[in-house]
């Protein structure tokens, strides 16, 4: 997680969800639907969302449309500088220093996004200004937590071989879930499951504290409190 969508795809969400229904749910509302571990898709949450509301469904090619009107606020395959929504909303939560720190501790890095190409290569490449970064984003793989794109991504970074350490971090049930299903597919390397809290959960609350334990009871082998915590938990690790 490198990007804080609590202002930006969660409020394209609500906004959705709230243009067709009148009912904007609340931010606990999404953490207990993304809880649950398979909504990691924002149009399919936002259809389910309406569905129990009890709100006609429109078709999901019209919902899209919708969503994407709040978040890019424009054409997603234009310019970004054109766009006008939400994703001018996106506080980034590290620096192009955090992967050189990654790198120095001997790891290789790489993203599973479950967010439109256009916006995943905007925050890294334009923002982050990563030259060519691996990258699986929507539409590239089947959506987590199936394991293909965590899968093809490993691949790529090991080199096909057998063997080797993955550590993957997320912020939802379904990046966990992703972690052990792709635990299952490939056994003879080491699979890993970081998780972080979203940052709109404030640290010490019982609403964050209620969020980790999902993430744990999920399976997560580690809870971090930020992203930016990963290069000394590489470090501590190494002493191992």
């Amino acid at each position: 997680m490198i990007r804080d969508v609590s202002g930006s795809y969660r409020r394209a969400l609500q906004a959705t969800v709230e243009h067709y229904s009148g009912w904007r749910p609340a931010p606990s509302c999404i953490d207990d639907l993304k809880g649950e571990g398979r909504w990691n898709n924002d149009w399919d949450a936002s259809l389910e969302l309406l569905r129990r509301h009890g709100t006609p469904l429109p078709e999901r090619s019209a919902l899209i449309d919708v969503f994407s009107g709040f978040y890019f606020g424009a054409d997603p395959d234009g310019e970004p500088s054109t766009w006008t929504g939400y994703i001018g909303d996106e506080p980034l939560l590290v620096n192009p220093a955090f992967f050189t720190a990654v790198e120095q501790q001997g790891w290789g890095w790489g993203f599973v996004s479950g967010a439109e190409p256009p916006s995943a290569r905007f925050v890294l490449e334009q923002r982050l200004g990563l030259n060519n970064p691996p990258l699986i984003a929507m539409g590239d793989a089947a959506d987590k937590p199936d394991p293909s794109g965590l899968l093809r991504l490993s691949d790529s970074l090991l080199n096909s071989e057998s063997g080797g350490t993955v550590a993957y971090l997320g912020d939802t049930v379904a990046d966990v879930k992703t972690v052990l299903n792709a635990r299952q597919s490939r056994p003879d390397r080491q699979w890993i499951s970081l998780a972080v809290p979203p940052p709109h959960l404030r640290p010490g609350s019982g609403e964050r504290l209620a969020y980790e334990q999902q993430l744990r009871a999920a399976g997560s082998d580690h809870i971090l409190q930020s992203t930016a915590a990963i290069p000394q938990w590489l470090k501590e690790r190494a002493k191992i």
